[in-house]
């Protein structure tokens, strides 16, 4: 199951209300197959511009991010039942992303180029590339070769 993060915008209100509230995100979150690795809070942060959501205008949020493994195909349950959460102002779903890791030491770099192995790899190329190079056959049916003088 691929990793998933939601930011996740809720309203201002007291603690036991903001509890039930990511509990019920994270209820359904289990419900779908899935299960939560972290949950970070980043506090009542101002939102960047009014937001208008289930008949309210919200000027700040409490913030917090989720991430968590579910499978592919019950994301859409999950962003349709935050949406209909009167308490959350603005919910999103993103794949999170992995890095690839490339191991790459700086001797390897400070080497002369005809020694570096990236190098030597596009000359190699370049090598095969030469040798394809078409040659012009003279026997091309002609009694004569025209452009001899």
């Amino acid at each position: 199951m691929p990793t998933y993060e939601m930011p996740l915008l809720i309203r201002i209100m007291k603690k036991p209300e903001l509890i039930a509230t990511l509990k019920r995100t994270a209820e359904t979150i289990f419900n779908t197959g899935g299960f939560i690795r972290k949950i970070e809070n980043c506090g009542v942060i101002s939102l960047p511009c009014k937001t208008d959501a289930h008949g309210y205008v919200h000027h700040e949020a409490n913030h917090f991010f989720l991430y968590f493994d579910v499978p592919p195909t019950e994301v859409e349950k999950i962003i349709d039942k935050c949406n209909r959460d009167i308490d959350i102002v603005r919910s999103k779903i993103y794949k999170k992303y992995i890095p690839f890791k490339k191991t790459c030491t700086f001797h390897e770099e400070m080497l002369p180029p005809p020694y570096r192995p990236s190098v030597q790899k596009l000359m190699e190329i370049a090598q095969k590339q030469h040798r394809k190079k078409h040659e012009f056959k003279y026997n091309n049916g002609l009694d004569y070769y025209p452009f001899n003088k």
